[in-house]
């Protein structure tokens, strides 16, 4: 889940659901650590509640309730399903909406530190805050920064008289040089979050700006203009037998607060529409837009890339920091397979537009389709550069630090994180020059490339640049 903000990211406890068995499972009742995530759970009574644990504190999480078999719901309506795996000490768990899978260990009971009273106080705070970082997250080396030198420069500046604004201050201070959108300061309605330098966050006001701009310069001549989703996929043909494909996130398809296979079924009607038996066999090039892309659910990017190919290949592996003392050491890889929808599906030139506004799903879906069989090329800037699902933390006096622990890696092996993926042509995109001279040059050159070269650009486009 991923938004441009990093203000809504929600209890994600993933797996693969067990195959249908006709024994008796053992219980899925009782006390679970999670492999990575700085997470303990506790299934009794029909509750699910979460634990988020460090070194020297252990806060309550989020809960969820029984809903059904194995199955929690969760307030926001995502639908949690834990099953048992090999026996009744392991286990697994499950979110809709999510790709890969958290393991579970059964253990005897609660760690002390979350059944004793919890700490208080700004230093407490500050202690929890920094202790959430320094066990979870990943990318510390790779930016430059010494997260215990951060340690030693902030602390004296917290005693038991800060205020709650210092301390907002003081957090924010710390995290600001990151300049990773997954990682905000929450407290209430204010959120402290950064983008990559020299990158916009995908807000509601730009993407309406963006989007009237497309309909007048680009999709002006275009036929079949059409909205689906609340508006967050729109299709156009456009002359010379080209398709266009805006998708600005991977969510919001259905009504606030809808589950997630309101979501797909959202999706699945546009694209019954968009990919048409007919239009599928026509088409001979396709440009997907995803320069204003906010995020959302990963599984929805691996869903639209199914439409995209007759043979199955590998997506992605993702894999998250599992040793709070050793930032080198991970959970095991779980890869995720783009496997052909069943139905039409679309298999000629594509071209993918990206910029520094493509967010987090926006990413992995475009992750998705490096290693699309078939010519595959992406025009425009450099991704923003998260992947990562966000972790929720909350602190001793109700502030919220949110995070990433995870990495994606590309077939070879390489992360993407913090430079984000790179096109194979280079163009501005919506610049205040693009606009001021109404151009639009990576659309423009999208075109170029599938009319004249059939997704060809004298590149390996199908494998990673650089």
């Amino acid at each position: 889940m991923r938004i441009a903000t990093a203000t809504a990211a929600v209890l994600a406890l993933t797996g693969h659901a067990a195959p249908a068995a006709t024994a008796p499972q053992p219980t899925t009742g009782g006390i679970w650590r999670m492999d990575g995530y700085g997470t303990v759970l506790s299934i009794r009574n029909g509750t699910l509640q979460e634990y988020q644990t460090t070194a020297v504190s252990c806060l309550k999480g989020d809960s969820a309730q029984r809903t059904g078999p194995g199955a929690y719901t969760a307030p926001d309506g995502t639908v949690l399903t834990v099953r048992t795996q090999g026996g009744r000490d392991r286990g697994s768990m499950r979110a809709d909406g999510d790709v890969g899978h958290r393991n579970l260990r059964r253990i005897p009971k609660l760690p002390d530190a979350c059944t004793s009273p919890a700490p208080k106080g700004p230093l407490a705070a500050f202690d929890v805050f920094w202790q959430s970082f320094e066990e979870n997250y990943p990318f510390f080396a790779a930016k430059g920064i010494d997260w215990h030198a951060v340690r030693d420069q902030y602390r004296p500046r917290v005693n038991a008289g800060t205020t709650r604004d210092e301390l907002y201050a003081v957090f924010s201070e710390m995290v600001e040089p990151l300049h990773d959108a997954h990682v905000a300061v929450q407290d209430g309605e204010r959120v402290f979050a950064r983008v990559r330098p020299g990158t916009l966050v995908p807000t509601e006001q730009l993407d309406t700006k963006v989007e009237e701009f497309i309909v007048a310069r680009d999709l002006k001549n275009a036929r079949n203009l059409q909205d689906f989703a609340n508006g967050r996929i729109t299709y156009a043909d456009l002359p010379g037998g080209q398709g266009y494909l805006r998708i600005s996130g991977f969510g919001g398809y259905a009504d606030d607060g809808a589950p997630y296979a309101a979501q797909l079924a959202e999706l699945d009607r546009a694209l019954d529409t968009v990919l048409s038996q007919e239009r599928t066999q026509r088409l001979k090039g396709l440009i997907i837009d995803l320069r204003i892309n906010g995020g959302g659910s990963d599984a929805l990017g691996i869903h639209i890339a199914e439409r995209l190919t007759d043979t199955s290949y590998l997506a992605y592996s993702k894999r998250a920091r599992n040793d709070p003392a050793d930032p080198t050491r991970h959970t095991r890889l779980q890869p995720a397979y783009v496997t052909p929808a069943p139905g039409p599906r679309y298999t000629g030139p594509v071209a993918v537009l990206t910029g520094g506004s493509t967010l987090s799903a926006g990413e992995t879906f475009t992750q998705a389709l490096m290693d699309r069989p078939g010519k595959t090329v992406r025009i425009g800037q450099p991704t923003q550069g998260v992947f990562s699902d966000v972790m929720s933390r909350k602190l001793p006096g109700g502030m919220t630090a949110w995070l990433p622990n995870e990495e994606f890696l590309a077939r070879s092996g390489r992360t993407f994180d913090g430079t984000g993926i790179p096109p194979h042509l280079t163009e501005p995109v919506f610049t205040k020059e693009e606009f001021a001279k109404k151009r639009d040059s990576a659309f423009d050159r999208a075109l170029n490339v599938l009319r004249h070269h059939g997704g060809a650009t004298g590149c390996a486009c199908e494998s990673n640049p650089g």
